[in-house]
């Protein structure tokens, strides 16, 4: 089984930084790629960006490009979220997941393309 393990969130004023760590263990596949999704109390889970196992492919929902960066280090675990600019709307719980192997899924937005999940880190983000 994986496990995976979110940290980092908090509550920040608008327009400070957060970073989130997401990190991996159990029986981690050889190689994954890694995204995360948030909700906010009454949406629905949405996609925020994910990253290949090399670390040279990203995606991102428009709502965050140019705010968050997406990053794995050197041994590959743990993938961060560096979050820049924060605005009330991020306002969520956060989710890593993992989907197994070197690429990022064919729809990195879709939720159902990942096999393993977290439990999420609350982001709180203040007016």
């Amino acid at each position: 089984q994986v496990q995976l393990v979110e940290s980092g969130g908090g509550l920040v004023q608008a327009g400070g930084s957060l970073r989130l760590s997401c990190a991996a263990s159990g029986w981690t596949p050889s190689s994954y790629a890694t995204g995360w999704f948030r909700q906010a109390p009454g949406k629905e889970r949405e996609f925020v960006t994910a990253i290949n196992w090399s670390g040279g492919i990203t995606s991102y929902a428009h709502s965050v490009e140019g705010r968050f960066t997406i990053s794995r280090d050197k041994v590959k675990n743990p993938v961060y979220l560096q979050m820049n600019s924060l605005k009330p709307e991020d306002t969520a719980v956060y989710y890593c997941a993992l989907h197994r192997g070197p690429s990022l899924p064919p729809l990195p937005g879709h939720a159902g393309a990942y096999e393993y999940w977290g439990q999420g880190t609350q982001v709180t983000v203040s007016s």
